[in-house]
């Protein structure tokens, strides 16, 4: 096993630009986050800090006030526990949930899968979104999905991933989309934490008879009070959903027959390189081409095709003739989350302080244009959705029996270097060290709502994900393909601090054991 000192010291530049310590109002923000993980009231947990009155605080000056009002993170500061919270569109989303669950619009179960997921929808019966609480995750312990028992049941020495940390798959989700926000990917729809409460979630049956019984006891003794009259508040991810979207699989064989045209074949692949970047950082253990989809809009008239050998020719395409016809009666697929990926961060990125590094924007060269009479052109539109991110953030490289690779890896566009604008858009962010350090602690504040955290875990979570950005950063500037950077060895980047250093050290570390099997 080897080791090599892969950063020293920060330079004074350097240093100002991440603060490890909020300066300005630090103990308002920790109790306030505090409180906002203690809660148990009705409110949802992402509503909860919704008033915070900032004004007349200023450095190291303490308020009297309990109640202060706060229309963003005001400090400014990067690793304020709030900043990550504010988010008023999706609060709405959320909210509009809520209105409608009390109304009696409750969530719909997703059967699909190997989890307790739901379809969550507004009063008027429109899917917003999907939510997946943290004890009906595949091994939680009100999984109402049989897979799972009988696989514990069946085969107890495989049962679980040893690399992941059990139950944080709604951490994973939200910090999936945490991800792809802070390197402006735009390819996970966004996704938070947040608690709700619904008769159709998966409850054990000694909550439910509390529920009734409360309830009983209410009706004959109306003066008699409970912290709570209804079921338990579940915890868990939230993600919006996306509509028109299918899994990338089905796509995937279409175009085998149906060649894309080349404006939509580069955007596609650019598309992919994004999903790629995503993927191999926070190290998807589970990304098959059913849990990645793609919406895509035929283009009409007569445009160029890419053909096989990279040659084009000219073919006339009949939308008429090749769009299929919904049926009278037909619903919705199935597939879980689907939502318009061009809002997917469109308020997120407006919370940011620092500005994309890049103005490549793929959901925007998507949009058919349209010509002066206003007709839609002929050039389509396709688009990608990264979706069930769950599996992801590993504390250690797979090392057991499964390898759980990356499924893209043996699609055709993996065989393709990557291009001039993933690696113009991704390497100014990536080889920032301090900006990777910025994300890790926008993760801390994110995972350590689990009431199970464990710092020390966290931290090798984070070697994990910083030995993956230094691999994908070496391949970006030596031109590999997305085949060649799965093969690279699987490294870990270590973060310490001596006892009188006020500055981190990071040292790079290989992995040497490699898993049983390494195509499954």
């Amino acid at each position: 096993m080897s080791f090599r000192k892969v950063a020293s010291q920060p330079t004074v530049d350097e240093r100002k630009s991440v603060n490890y310590r909020c300066h300005c109002r630090q103990k308002k923000c920790e109790n306030e986050f505090s409180q906002y993980l203690e809660r148990e009231s009705e409110e949802d947990i992402i509503t909860h800090i919704e008033r915070i009155k900032a004004e007349g605080i200023n450095d190291g000056e303490e308020s009297s006030d309990s109640s202060y009002e706060i229309v963003a993170a005001t400090c400014g500061c990067v690793n304020c526990p709030l900043k990550f919270l504010y988010d008023p569109a999706f609060n709405e989303v959320v909210l509009q949930v809520e209105t409608a669950i009390t109304a009696g619009v409750m969530p719909e179960r997703i059967y699909q899968g190997s989890s307790g997921s739901y379809f969550v929808k507004n009063a008027e019966g429109k899917i917003l979104g999907v939510f997946k609480p943290k004890d009906e995750e595949p091994y939680g312990r009100l999984n109402p999905k049989w897979t799972k028992w009988m696989h514990k049941l069946c085969c107890p020495c495989c049962f679980g991933r040893a690399c992941l940390i059990p139950n944080q798959g709604y951490l994973s989700e939200a910090g999936a989309s945490l991800v792809d926000r802070k390197l402006h990917l735009n390819i996970v729809p966004k996704t938070r934490v947040v608690r709700l409460v619904a008769e159709t979630f998966n409850y054990a049956r000694i909550d439910r008879q509390k529920a009734k019984l409360k309830r009983r006891i209410k009706e004959h003794y109306p003066s008699a009070h409970f912290n709570r009259m209804s079921l338990p508040l579940k915890t868990g991810s939230f993600q919006l959903f996306v509509e028109g979207y299918k899994d990338a699989d089905f796509w995937l064989r279409r175009f085998e027959q149906e060649l894309l045209t080349t404006k939509l074949a580069n955007s596609f692949q650019l598309q992919f390189e994004r999903l790629v970047v995503l993927d191999y950082i926070i190290r998807n253990t589970d990304r098959g081409n059913d849990n990645w989809l793609i919406r895509y809009v035929r283009p009409t008239g007569t445009a160029k095709i890419s053909a096989n050998g990279g040659g084009l020719r000219e073919k006339s395409i009949n939308v008429s003739e090749q769009t299929p016809q919904k049926q009278e009666g037909e619903q919705t697929p199935q597939n879980a989350n689907k939502l318009d990926v061009n809002k997917l961060d469109s308020t997120a990125q407006k919370q940011d302080s620092e500005p994309a590094t890049s103005n490549f924007d793929v959901a925007s060269a998507n949009k058919p244009t349209t010509s002066q009479s206003g007709d839609a052109t002929t050039e389509g539109a396709i688009t990608i959705a990264a979706i069930d991110n769950g599996l992801a953030f590993p504390f250690k490289h797979p090392d057991s029996w499964r390898a759980y690779p990356y499924h893209w890896a043996w699609l055709p566009q993996a065989k393709v270097p990557f291009s001039e604008e993933t690696k113009n858009h991704v390497l100014p962010l990536l080889s920032d060290m301090n900006y990777v350090e910025e994300i890790c602690t926008e993760l801390f504040y994110l995972f350590q709502q689990d009431k199970g955290f464990d710092k020390r875990l966290f931290e090798r979570q984070m070697s994990v994900m910083r030995g993956q950005i230094l691999n994908l950063t070496q391949a970006l500037k030596d031109g590999k393909s997305p085949v060649q950077l799965v093969q690279m060895p699987a490294v870990v980047v270590e973060r310490s601090r001596g006892q009188n250093s006020r500055f981190f050290s990071f040292t790079q570390r290989f992995q040497n054991k490699s898993p049983f099997f390494s195509w499954c």
